[in-house]
């Protein structure tokens, strides 16, 4: 029938998360954070468990990384790699302020039997790389290099599109870019996005892979509504992202809104503190 919502199914996630016991907001390397703005850390651990909870609640999977002291942007554990098929790329930062990260992203996957391989190129895990259909988005411009997208290609043997962002604001893949449905019986899958974040060849690019995808306004990007999570038909999203919330439940999807508006204070959100772990 005209206008009936398609049905569809969640599948169980394993995500990877770290608490930010540490967090605050001490140098500046995306446009969202100001040093001279106060944080409140016990808020934003209070946010992030409202996330952890909310995973769990919907009987998802959800191991720890222990946090570092002076790491403050830890919690963004989706930077720290990329798995798939038990493999992991493990990250090479692009700003010394985060590089010491990786280390303890490495032992992580070593200890939890994910093949490992080392980047040659700078690249920023899942804030960069996206899974969709088969085949691995990449982003570049900003953080990820052209030369991390040839090492996706070549260890994970999966077709890589190539993805350049030209708003600072949307300096990685995963605020410019949401993945709805990873995997479909039919099609490529599903996603979410804002055009004006990509250069033209990319925006065409994605208007001819994902025909069906989701149009999101300039006013909800701004608060990170694309920094969002889905299993299938739960999609985490930002509070206040109101057309956004419209369009999914339009298309069948079960919004769930959480606030993570302290943790926007470091240019993260939902998707940045959430890493998936695919085996």
């Amino acid at each position: 029938m005209p206008g009936t919502r398609p049905t569809r199914t969640p599948t169980p996630r394993h995500y990877l998360m770290c608490r930010p016991d540490h967090f605050t907001v001490e140098y500046r390397i995306n446009p969202w954070m100001d040093p001279d703005q106060p944080t409140d850390t016990a808020l934003a651990v209070r946010q992030w468990e409202s996330l952890r909870d909310a995973y769990l609640a919907l009987g998802h999977t959800v191991d720890l990384l222990e946090p570092v002291a002076g790491l403050v942007d830890m919690v963004f554990s989706a930077n720290g790699g990329f798995a798939v098929d038990g493999k992991a790329y493990i990250a090479s930062f692009a700003y010394p302020q985060r590089q010491p990260e990786a280390e303890s992203f490495r032992r992580w996957f070593a200890e939890n039997d994910f093949e490992i391989t080392e980047p040659e190129s700078v690249n920023e895990g899942e804030g960069d790389f996206a899974y969709v259909g088969g085949v691995i988005l990449a982003g570049r411009g900003y953080r990820s290099t052209a030369g991390s997208h040839a090492e996706l290609e070549k260890v994970f043997d999966r077709e890589v599109l190539s993805l350049t962002l030209v708003d600072p604001r949307f300096y990685h893949l995963d605020v410019a870019l949401t993945v709805l449905d990873s995997e479909r019986s039919a099609g490529p899958g599903r996603i979410a996005y804002l055009p004006h974040a990509f250069d033209d060849a990319s925006r065409a690019l994605l208007a001819e892979r994902f025909p069906d995808s989701i149009i999101v306004t300039d006013e909800d990007a701004e608060i990170l509504a694309l920094n969002s999570v889905s299993d299938g038909l739960n999609v985490m999203v930002a509070a206040g992202a109101d057309d956004y919330i419209r369009q999914l439940a339009e298309h069948g999807y079960r919004p769930v809104p959480l606030d993570l508006s302290e943790l926007l204070k470091g240019g993260g959100g939902i998707k940045c503190c959430t890493q998936e772990l695919r085996r």
